[in-house]
């Protein structure tokens, strides 16, 4: 499958991150371009006997979707996986403080945020609050696009080392919001930007995010500068390969499954450790009109791509990769191999992936990282670890990974989404 016969650009994934600040929205943005392309969406306390056809599931902030026609029972899937979640900083449950004079929001990281990239930016607050509804409970997306806070940096002056500052989670994240010595209620104000009556608010889970939008950049604008590449490059490609591997349906069924809290160890409800994925695969096949013997034949013939974004080499740290295996941005997709498991990628699922990009006529590259650093992992090894199905991890080449602001190439975008495409749609299976 050409690189040309999806629908990824550039351009087009900045305009998905721009509209996704929050896991939440993320789905909210996938599920609307599903709905716009035939998909219908099903609930898991329906019935699914009997359902064929192009639908999805959404939990909280994760996503699986699927296109299934004709297929026997024991077919194997073809399965591109993702995250929705990025590191940044999320809000108290006792937000309101005041000190000095300032009235602050009081935040706490969440995953692995660089945390120096997100001081002196202006920032807005998105995600999801749960209302009472009368006698029931509803959730409600919100999403406050307007400089509300900020996180203020240290004068150089005041610093012990002018070097730089150590940055204590518990004490120097909190932002400003206000001048006063009476706390004001941030849930409140959140809440009427939502449309909702504060004291309806019964929980929430809210974030910052970046408000500067999504942009080429460069000389010859070949990268894009953006907040949540890690992982929503992911998500964007994705889809896009997704949608393109519907209309070209190859000898697996193809599926699509972003889940949510992959930065901080996927043991939710949503995450790559939960049931979701292989309770969704088994109802799948169940759906098809077959039984459980069919459902573990299925997953033994399936193969997931574990997307996540890769390190490229950096021109300014160099000697922080391993010299045998330089990384380039515009490069072409990364294989990534950990000996120790941190990726899940073995010789099958390498070569899975190898052949999908050479159907698609764009070059691969294969990342290890240092031996002597530690490496980061993926919802890669979690997912082989519940399904049994043979698993390789992959991702784009990019910079300033877990900062507030990231950077890769935008050609590849398009090569990401092709190779992705090409993987979920094999001629044939051995």
């Amino acid at each position: 499958m050409p690189v040309s016969l999806t629908a990824a650009t550039a351009s087009g994934l900045c305009a998905f991150i721009d509209a996704s600040p929050s896991p939440f929205h993320v789905c909210a943005t996938v599920a609307a371009e599903l709905a716009a392309n035939g998909f219908t969406p099903l609930a898991e306390a329906q019935a699914w006997e009997g359902v064929g056809g192009k639908h999805y599931v959404v939990r909280g902030g994760s996503l699986i979707a699927w296109a299934d026609f004709d297929a026997a029972p024991a077919d194997p899937f073809r399965v591109v996986g993702a995250h929705t979640d990025s590191p940044n900083l999320r809000v108290k449950q006792h937000p309101d403080l005041a000190t000095a004079g300032w009235q602050l929001v009081g935040l706490e990281p969440y995953g692995g945020a660089w945390l120096n990239s997100w001081l002196d930016r202006e920032l807005g607050i998105s995600g999801r609050l749960s209302v009472r509804d009368g006698a029931r409970m509803s959730d409600v997306l919100v999403r406050v696009d307007e400089p509300i806070l900020r996180v203020p940096q240290l004068a150089i002056h005041l610093s012990e080392d002018r070097r730089g500052v150590t940055l204590d989670p518990q004490r120097h994240v909190n932002a400003i919001w206000g001048i006063g010595d009476s706390p004001a209620s941030f849930l409140d104000f959140v809440a009427e930007r939502a449309g909702v009556d504060g004291a309806d608010v019964l929980g929430w889970e809210l974030m910052t995010h970046d408000l500067a939008p999504s942009t080429l950049v460069g000389r010859d604008n070949d990268l894009v500068s953006a907040p949540r590449l890690d992982n929503q490059g992911t998500c964007y490609a994705g889809l896009q390969a997704f949608l393109a591997a519907v209309d070209e349906p190859g000898a697996a069924t193809p599926v699509l499954v972003m889940f949510d809290h992959e930065e901080v160890g996927s043991q939710s409800d949503r995450g790559a450790q939960s049931d979701l994925l292989p309770a969704v695969l088994e109802r799948i096949v169940l759906a098809r009109g077959g039984g459980r013997a069919d459902y573990l034949a299925a997953l033994a013939g399936s193969v997931v791509a574990s997307g996540d974004m890769a390190h490229a080499t950096h021109p300014n740290y160099p000697d922080r990769h391993e010299p045998a295996h330089r990384i380039e941005v515009g490069g072409g997709p990364v294989l990534k191999v950990n000996q120790n498991l941190r990726y899940a990628t073995d010789a099958a699922g390498a070569g899975a992936f190898a052949l999908a990009c050479a159907q698609a006529g764009v070059p691969l590259q294969r990342y290890v990282h240092r031996a002597d650093l530690p490496c980061g992992s993926t919802i890669g090894p979690m997912t082989a670890a519940r399904t049994g199905m043979s698993t390789v991890d992959i991702g784009a080449p990019q910079l300033a990974m877990h900062s507030c602001r990231e950077l890769m190439g935008a050609a590849d975008v398009p090569a990401y989404a092709a190779a992705l495409a090409a993987f979920l749609t094999p001629a044939a299976l051995d």
